[in-house]
């Protein structure tokens, strides 16, 4: 019997998954086959120098693989789970031995595993949970998973994240989570596959609108220089793939290789246009475009024009002069936690400033902001709660900040800075939500001028100022023909008798007409359908075409009453149904940087590109849904708390900014994601 046992326990051992990675010597020794070290004990002390968890007195293996370690540690976790209390083994017993009394109905509770919280803290813990409800408990516990893994809090906003707990409520009981050895092979295969679904979806409409490539670039401080691909057509925009082009950016012939592929990848007869960013512009790419795609276009991005425009104005003098003084008033109160409580009572709870996609954005955002709160701000500094507390109002900064607030020039300053900069954000917001915009970037860009015109109507001085600054930006970066043709084929422009610029369009229109219809036979008839259009006859003069003019946009216009000129029709769809901005989506480069490292081995790698594949591209469907109605596509949620509206020293200590916040300390009131770079440095993503 027990040469039986020991024979049986032989083969089970020799069964073990972990014997691959592990060479069999004698007695009772094996050799790691990564970092070759022979160990004593057998398969389970080599499973603990391969998790290289500090435990058993085994040294850590320094050689083996990520994906390995992961992999051992789950069968390692597993093991432990299924270990049982005497108490519970003796329970099973007796049921064992009672059958008589068992119910149908009833289930064996699982036991409730302490979480490594509580096993640091056990007696405190668990002390706070039996006081807790239901719900506390449930909350509880997901708070905990979210600290000990360091996750952003913004992670609750997300629609996956309610689905997920909805999913385990419904389940009840009993569930046990998919191991992470199953994450990264099973789901990360099968949801990735749904996700290239969409994709082959919004292909079939890419025959009629066509789509635009969007060529992102990135270079960090070790001239590392990372481009993003990704495609856009009216239904949905997606994540192509990232590309560390570092080695040969400003090689010519290496990156026309790269765009060829990505041309190809989504077919040439498909593409309308690529808008790449100013990166571009001196790698020679654009020329090899024009020369050997006829019917291609490229564009400048339009968010990135934009926000130079801004840019620009925020260096004149008196702006500059007037983002200072209201820096100076944010970082007093943003840099004292008892400071911060006063400043929220004060605004009902709302903060003074705000984070923009750029830096420019957040300046002219946080003086909207300001200037909403100027009476709440100079009630508060001049209010009993502000002059009795000697913790701040002796303070030197106080006293300048009591200036400022009080001084009428500065907030004239302010309402200037707000009415010059607000036409130009308005245009941003529209050009950066991901809806096309080629057709209304000429009329939004022109009426933009006309309120600087009209607001400095008695000043020529400044009004001239400004305009210089837009109209050499538009000049140098931001026109395209493209953009000249949306609007002339734009109802809501061609059929709006105060719009003045259409004569000076008819030639971009034109041009733009011969690249895209390329031979005589196309362009036949085109010149009868451009009068039938102009002029509103056949089904463009019916009423349904007239009284949608306006509330349509302009590429279903045209597929809905634009029968009467076939071939202009499909030339105006292709036009109007492009985007023309690479800000439209939030740009996540520590992500990409993860899949760009060195360090990582390169199964890790690919695992992380899918990763990525799937995240972008679950966070654009999501701000694609819900951006319209519920975010501001220019403004962040959370306050970038190392801005130059809050940040005092140049550099701060990685927890220097936490002593701001007393009370204000929520969630809700700090940039998590700073929080996770300050508190924990640069952890790798994913956990791979």
């Amino acid at each position: 019997m027990i040469m039986y046992c020991s024979i049986f326990l032989a083969v089970v051992r020799e069964r073990d998954v972990c014997w691959e990675y592990a060479e069999k010597l004698d007695g009772n020794k094996v050799r790691c086959k990564f970092c070759l070290r022979v160990l004593n004990g057998g398969i389970s002390r080599l499973k603990h120098h391969l998790s290289r968890l500090p435990s058993k007195g085994v040294n850590p293996c320094n050689k083996v693989r990520d994906d390995v370690t992961d992999r051992v540690r789950a069968i390692i976790s597993s093991k432990e789970d299924i270990k049982e209390t005497p108490s519970v083994k003796k329970q099973k017993i007796a049921e064992v031995r009672a059958p008589g009394n068992m119910s149908t109905s009833s289930k064996i509770s699982p036991l409730e595993t302490l979480s490594p919280a509580a096993k640091v803290f056990p007696t405190v813990l668990s002390i706070a949970a039996s006081t807790l409800s239901d719900q506390e408990t449930v909350e509880r516990s997901i708070a905990l998973f979210f600290f000990e893994n360091k996750l952003d809090f913004s992670v609750a906003r997300s629609s996956s994240y309610q689905a997920m707990i909805d999913a385990v409520g419904k389940f009840g009981p009993g569930l046990i989570a998919p191991s992470v050895e199953t994450l990264k092979t099973t789901w990360l295969k099968r949801i990735k596959s749904e996700v290239t679904l969409h994709l082959k979806d919004a292909e079939k409409e890419w025959a009629t609108t066509g789509c635009t490539i969007i060529a992102d670039t990135w270079t960090d401080n070790k001239s590392k220089a990372l481009i993003n691909f990704l495609v856009s057509s009216p239904s949905r925009t997606f994540f192509h793939k990232s590309v560390d082009a570092s080695s040969y950016f400003k090689n010519t012939k290496c990156l026309a290789d790269l765009f060829d592929s990505v041309i190809q990848d989504f077919g040439q007869e498909n593409v309308v246009q690529i808008i790449m960013d100013s990166s571009f512009n001196y790698t020679g790419i654009s020329s090899h475009i024009l020369q050997n795609y006829g019917t291609i276009f490229l564009s400048p991005c339009a968010s990135q024009c934009l926000n130079l425009i801004l840019e620009e104005f925020s260096r004149v003098d008196w702006v500059n002069r007037c983002i200072l003084q209201a820096q100076t008033v944010s970082k007093f109160l943003y840099n004292n936690a008892s400071m911060l409580d006063l400043m929220k009572k004060f605004t009902g709870g709302q903060e003074l400033i705000r984070t923009g996609i750029t830096k420019s954005v957040s300046c002219f955002l946080s003086l909207q902001s300001m200037l909403k709160q100027r009476s709440r701000l100079k009630h508060m500094f001049n209010s009993p709660e502000y002059s009795t507390n000697s913790s701040y109002a002796n303070k030197p900064q106080s006293i300048s900040c009591i200036a400022i607030v009080e001084d009428n020039d500065f907030w004239r300053a302010v309402e200037e800075c707000v009415a010059i900069s607000e036409p130009f954000l308005k245009v941003l917001r529209e050009v950066s939500g991901g809806k096309p915009a080629v057709g209304s970037i000429y009329e939004l860009m022109t009426r933009a001028k006309e309120s600087i015109r009209t607001y400095y109507i008695m000043d020529e001085s400044k009004c001239k100022t400004f305009l210089d600054i837009v109209d050499r930006q538009w000049r140098d970066q931001l026109h395209s023909p493209l953009h000249s043709a949306g609007a002339f084929l734009n109802p809501s422009i061609q059929y709006n008798p105060e719009v003045k610029f259409l004569g000076s369009i008819k030639e971009d229109f034109f041009k733009v007409l011969e690249k895209l219809l390329p031979t005589p036979e196309l362009r036949r008839d085109i010149t009868n359908q451009i009068f039938t259009f102009t002029r509103a006859k056949g089904m463009f003069a019916c009423n349904l075409a007239m009284e949608a003019r306006d509330t349509v946009s302009p590429g279903l216009w045209w597929e809905q009453f634009g029968d009467s000129a076939p071939m202009l029709q499909r030339v105006a769809i292709r036009i109007l149904s492009q985007v023309c901005s690479t800000f439209t989506f939030e740009r996540h480069w520590s992500t990409f940087q993860q899949i760009h490292t060195e360090k990582r081995n390169k199964i890790d790698k690919e695992t992380l590109t899918d990763v990525v594949y799937i995240n972008y591209n679950l966070k654009l469907a999501r701000e694609m849904k819900t951006m319209p109605t519920e975010s501001d596509p220019i403004q962040f949620d959370d306050i970038d708390m190392t801005s130059e509206w809050v940040e005092e020293s140049e550099n701060p200590s990685p927890t220097q900014w936490l002593d701001r916040f007393g009370s204000a300390l929520d969630g809700g009131d700090l940039n998590t994601r700073q929080f996770s770079a300050a508190m924990f440095g640069n952890d790798h993503i994913f956990g791979l």
